[in-house]
């Protein structure tokens, strides 16, 4: 199944590019100068790669720096962020994992938006 809705939020944009059983592909696009929510997964990991920008990932205490070509994982369960501290958008592909794939597996531990829990 493919789709190509754009989803908006306060901090950019996702498409679902592809989904399947067991897995979903996604182009993320980050505004300059915003960032994710702090937030972890139960059911899925991911796994991103940058196509476009820089910005810094927070994966638990740890901070990397990220830019166009980087590749990262994220653990279930592994609290993580990303922000774009750039002036163009940062963009990357997400790859989701899991035994389930729903908006609803979310936990937010912080978010600049009002969307904690």
């Amino acid at each position: 199944m493919s789709g190509k809705d754009k989803f908006k939020k306060p901090w950019g944009f996702f498409v679902t590019l592809h989904k399947e059983d067991g897995f979903i592909v996604k182009k993320i696009v980050v505004k300059p100068q915003h960032r994710l929510s702090l937030q972890r997964h139960l059911y899925r990991s991911e796994h991103w790669h940058v196509i476009n920008g820089k910005g810094e990932l927070q994966l638990e205490e740890k901070r990397i720096h990220i830019e166009t070509g980087t590749s990262v994982d994220i653990p279930q369960n592994a609290w993580h962020r990303i922000s774009n501290s750039g002036s163009i958008d940062l963009i990357f592909i997400e790859i989701q994992r899991g035994s389930s794939l729903t908006e609803e597996d979310i936990e937010r531990k912080e978010d600049d938006y009002g969307r904690a829990d």
